[in-house]
């Protein structure tokens, strides 16, 4: 009966590890064909590279080199094109190769780590496919903005500007034509790049998850040992994302940052006519790869603070144990009570004021930041070296996501974030008078 059940056991993992065709991912997979990013088939995988060369190269090049309008007047003219288009077909290329390459080499299960929900809880396994279905709403709600203001742009541009393309007959067709495929490039290769960032994001979250389920070991029954092979599961799973992930998101961060300074040195030259008009594109091509590449920095920082506070957790489930360890190891003989004054008064007796410390301090506060004591009834019965011996583990193991030895830690997210936002203001500066 025993073997039955074990080999009934083994046999539900398995069928949690292939793919097939009803799973988690069908609609996500719908989506990736709509995007034309599909590449599970030769037939579709022909389709998304064909799709990729025209909006991502063919259409940018045309682009600038056709529609350069050095006759048209002076709010008509492009001089920040070049700028825009490198800028938005470098992120395409680099987030798109890199997506083939998780795809071909991963498959889409393995890469978004589906294969390992086997081992989790059933609410990892319920909040992270939540998760998945909402990640193409985050990436509509990353997208949709950027891409109705350069509609509004190109709409205006083509209207007013009567710019009479050769390439066909007919001025209006010519006009219709080019400016949808303008903006057919343009929602391509805003959408990849999100798309890559977005799923970035979902695989940090999974791994957010586990470190809250992982926090709830310190509030129950449980061996140092089991603790410690858990804990090193998660860090191998941290170092996998990092290694994945790594060379897109030092190049996203090269990329983007030069795109930047390209901007600022063209928009600062003596004979610049920097407005609204003229560099409006260039604003909000700067402002589309600074919110993505804000993305990708705020998914690792944030799952590097909680993997760190799980250190945290650990010294406070110790002190917690050991307190309650020598108070319950007191003799029974009364002692002589000398009263004296409490310097710290207890101040969370009252529950009232329990729940209003815990709304103000807000979303952040979990299992894993958590101030509040934990129970040692459970934990005191493990004794005090093991408890010190993992707490030192912690404190000389800190897990987080690293780009080359690296850590993305929050003091490098505010770094990045000043930086890239300090361009972006000089240039909404020029543009519309923001400053």
């Amino acid at each position: 009966m025993g073997d039955e059940r074990e080999r009934l056991l083994r046999k539900n993992k398995f069928q949690r590890s292939i793919s097939y065709a009803q799973d988690e991912l069908q609609s996500f997979r719908s989506w990736l064909r709509w995007m034309c990013v599909d590449q599970s088939t030769i037939s579709t995988g022909c389709l998304s590279w064909s799709v990729f060369i025209l909006l991502a190269i063919a259409v940018p090049v045309m682009s600038h080199f056709l529609l350069a309008c050095s006759s048209c007047d002076a709010k008509h003219q492009r001089p920040y094109d070049a700028v825009v288009q490198l800028s938005l077909s470098s992120v395409a290329v680099l987030s798109f190769l890199c997506l083939s390459r998780f795809i071909r080499n991963y498959g889409l299960r393995r890469f978004l780590f589906f294969d390992k929900l086997r081992d989790e809880s059933e609410m990892v396994r319920k909040n992270y496919t939540e998760q998945l279905n909402r990640s193409m709403k985050i990436l509509s709600l990353f997208v949709l903005p950027c891409f109705a203001a350069e509609a509004t742009y190109k709409i205006w541009w083509y209207s007013s500007g009567r710019s009479r393309i050769p390439f066909l007959g007919n001025v209006y067709v010519s006009d219709v034509i080019a400016c949808t495929l303008e903006l057919c490039s343009w929602l391509y290769r805003t959408s990849v790049f999100f798309l890559v960032c977005v799923l970035f994001r979902l695989i940090c979250h999974l791994q957010i998850l586990r470190l809250q389920d992982f926090a709830r070991v310190f509030q129950a029954e449980s061996d140092v040992e089991s603790v410690l092979k858990e804990h090193l599961r998660i860090r191998r799973h941290l170092r996998i994302i990092s290694h994945r992930n790594r060379v897109f998101i030092l190049f996203a961060l090269m990329f983007v940052t030069a795109s930047q300074f390209a901007s600022l040195l063209s928009t600062t030259r003596s004979r610049a006519d920097v407005n609204m008009f003229t560099a409006g594109e260039l604003a909000l091509c700067s402002i589309t790869l600074v919110t993505g590449l804000m993305v990708l920095f705020r998914s690792a920082t944030k799952i590097t603070h909680k993997a760190q506070a799980i250190t945290c957790l650990a010294a406070k489930w110790h002190v917690c144990a050991t307190i309650d360890s020598f108070e319950s190891n007191e003799p029974e003989s009364p002692r002589i009570q000398i009263p004296c004054p409490r310097p710290f008064p207890s101040r969370a007796s009252n529950e009232n004021d329990v729940e209003s410390d815990g709304e103000d301090a807000g979303d952040e506060e979990d299992d894993v930041d958590s101030t509040k004591l934990i129970p040692a009834y459970a934990s005191s019965t493990i004794s005090f070296q093991k408890r010190q011996a993992l707490v030192v583990y912690f404190e000389n193991n800190r897990a987080g996501i690293t780009v080359y030895g690296f850590m993305l830690d929050r003091t490098s997210l505010n770094t990045i974030f000043m930086i890239e936002m300090s361009l972006v203001l000089w240039l909404l500066g020029k543009t519309i008078g923001i400053s």
